[in-house]
């Protein structure tokens, strides 16, 4: 049940994110569903992979590379899908940031700490 809401949870975030970041556009609430669930699958897998081979590089970036990799990531979902989309690399890298911070809120408010 906790992942079902987290999958939820993460496309109200994407949906959100697209609203308020100029640039980027989601056709719906499914699309920013399928468009959370590809993102997360992306950093899970290629994502991950990418953070072991650059390590070196994000040890003294101070953890920039990662957050490159994730903005990456979305760029590549965006590629893969026709109902998300981002204008390039900046709306991307702004709706990270702007996904991210909306999660953690969502996270406080509906109770999906990690602690549990």
């Amino acid at each position: 049940m906790k992942v079902i809401l987290e999958i939820l949870l993460m496309g109200l975030a994407v949906l959100m994110g697209a609203y308020l970041v100029p640039g980027v556009s989601v056709d719906g609430y499914g699309s920013a569903i399928i468009a959370a669930v590809l993102i997360a699958l992306a950093n899970a897998t290629l994502g991950f992979i990418l953070r072991i081979f650059t390590f070196p590089l994000n040890l003294l970036t101070l953890g920039l590379m990662s957050f490159v990799i994730s903005v990456l990531m979305i760029l590549l979902v965006d590629s893969m899908m026709k109902g998300f989309n981002t204008s390039g690399f900046l709306s991307a890298a702004l709706l990270a940031i702007v996904v991210t911070i909306i999660k953690m809120i969502l996270d406080a408010v509906f109770g999906m700490s990690n602690d549990q």
